[in-house]
């Protein structure tokens, strides 16, 4: 890491404000497990990279789910390895504590359009991402997407398209090829201030033939801050290893923040889901 290579180096303050680990911490796990690994300057100070403060959030992020500092670790280290391909089983391996339930089509569409119900009507310039394995599928939403995408920052669409599109009027159009892990999911992440909601889900495959309403998906959702900017942070990676002009600077500075969310906001957001939720179902 240099100046020279293009990319500012960080110091530890930067870093601790952006992970939300405390400077002492930093310096603790680096003399007792050494990690992270920092780039040392002439006088001796820490400069970090982008790579390590995406290190240091996942180790943080296994600690509050329980796991020893030196498995969060190694499991940090193996993951940053590969880039992320699927949303679901990347946020699963990430946040080991999470269930999943299991959801057939209607109820999946009664929750997805709770979401984006409560989106339109709350959300203030947010980072949208969806899945909808098929092109037809994203037709069917085409117009709330449309109005979904008038008011955000940024709206990514996922699909079997033809090709990649960037239209006046609606989200940008990313491509899923037929065997990517991503033609088998769905997905709903809203990241906006004082609004986080996010839906994944995956399909597993099936020996028997069920009407389409009831196909059944593995699912998490969550109104929780830092697990939906986590999974904003997963998609915005997705995107940009498709196509990189999409994902900008500001956004990921913005992405690279902590969430402020006051868990009061968050905990009314997702009762109105669930109300919306049953409306649909009913």
């Amino acid at each position: 890491m240099s100046v020279e290579d293009g990319v500012t180096p960080l110091r530890i303050r930067d870093v601790a404000r952006r992970t939300g680990v405390a400077e002492g911490t930093l310096r603790m796990w680096e003399s007792r497990h050494g990690f992270p690994v920092p780039q040392r300057l002439s006088s001796g100070h820490r400069r970090y990279s982008e790579r390590d403060v995406e290190l240091v959030r996942q180790v943080a992020s296994q600690r509050a789910a329980g796991v020893t500092l030196p498995v969060a670790i190694e499991r940090a280290l193996r993951d940053i390895q590969a880039p992320a391909r699927s949303l679901y089983a990347t946020l699963r391996r990430r946040q080991r504590d999470l269930e999943p339930a299991r959801l057939t089509k209607r109820m999946m569409l009664a929750l997805s359009h709770a979401i984006e119900d409560e989106s339109l009507s709350r959300a203030d310039s947010p980072l949208l991402f969806a899945f909808f394995q098929r092109e037809q599928h994203y037709r069917h939403a085409a117009t709330r997407w449309r109005e979904l995408a008038r008011t955000a920052r940024l709206a990514i669409a996922f699909a079997d398209f033809q090709c990649p599109r960037v239209p006046d009027d609606g989200p940008v159009e990313l491509c899923v090829a037929i065997g990517d892990p991503l033609a088998r999911e769905w997905a709903i992440v809203c990241d906006a201030p004082g609004h986080a909601v996010c839906l994944t889900a995956w399909e597993p495959p099936t020996t028997t033939t069920a009407a389409d309403r009831d196909r059944v998906f593995e699912v998490i959702w969550s109104a929780e801050p830092a697990l939906v900017r986590e999974a904003a942070r997963i998609c915005a990676d997705i995107a940009a290893a498709r196509e990189p002009s999409v994902i900008d600077a500001a956004i990921r500075t913005r992405l690279d923040n902590p969430p402020s969310q006051p868990a009061g906001e968050q905990l009314v957001l997702a009762t109105a889901i669930a109300n919306r939720t049953l409306f649909y179902l009913s």
